[in-house]
């Protein structure tokens, strides 16, 4: 196990272009998804314009220049009351460098973001068998138990 405590935690912008290209490497190595983040990386015109929107969170962890954990969150303005929730789309750390508090003190950046923005709620979906994940969450939140579905779009690849 390799340790690191000199690390920061840093909300990508604009220009934090290879730090975009690295976050991503890092979900495509943690998450074994070559096909979802490596096989049709997006180019810097896209990349620059998705951190520049105030709706996209990308904060990662940074150690000597190299992103070793990071999550990637959206905020949704609601229809029902003048409010907002932002979901935890993506959360990883290297494998190396896990049970270090760097899962925790992202979420706890983001939390940091979302009542400066008024958001209400942070949510997150975990994966049957992803038993790390669960424990954080449970941890961090409350637990609910829902169905999710996947509805494909006629005529699109998945």
């Amino acid at each position: 196990m390799t340790s690191v405590s000199d690390w920061t935690v840093r909300r990508l912008g604009s220009d934090d272009i290879s730090l975009f290209r690295g976050l991503n490497a890092m979900f495509c190595k943690a998450f074994e998804d070559h096909e979802s983040y490596g096989a049709n990386p997006p180019d810097d015109a896209y990349a620059h314009s998705l951190l520049a929107k105030e709706h996209v969170i990308a904060l990662a962890a940074v150690a000597d220049g190299a992103v070793i954990g990071g999550l990637v969150a959206y905020e949704f303005d609601k229809f029902e009351q003048a409010r907002r929730e932002i979901y935890i789309y993506d959360l990883a750390v290297e494998e190396a460098y896990r049970r270090e508090g760097i899962a925790t003190a992202l979420i706890e950046a983001l939390r940091d973001i979302a009542r400066n923005s008024g958001a209400w709620v942070i949510f997150v979906q975990a994966d049957h068998g992803d038993d790390p994940a669960i424990a954080l969450y449970d941890k961090l939140g409350v637990r609910e138990e829902v169905l999710h579905f996947d509805i494909p779009i006629e005529g699109k690849d998945a």
